[in-house]
């Protein structure tokens, strides 16, 4: 069975990791060296940028 592709691009996945401040471990060891709890973050605050964009309320 083959790996699902990402949903989230490259581009936002950088932006969200810079916001949370764990962009340098990416640039280091790659996606692979961040922590559980740091994907879930950047998990958690894709959601809620895709949910204020749905409801059409700007970005924070």
């Amino acid at each position: 069975m083959s790996r699902r592709r990402g949903m989230m691009s490259d581009r936002l996945k950088e932006e969200i990791a810079k916001e949370l401040g764990f962009y340098d471990t990416v640039q280091q060891e790659g996606w692979g060296g961040i922590k559980a709890r740091d994907a879930g973050n950047m998990v958690k605050r894709a959601i809620e940028m895709a949910e204020s964009q749905l409801a059409g309320k700007p970005q924070q």
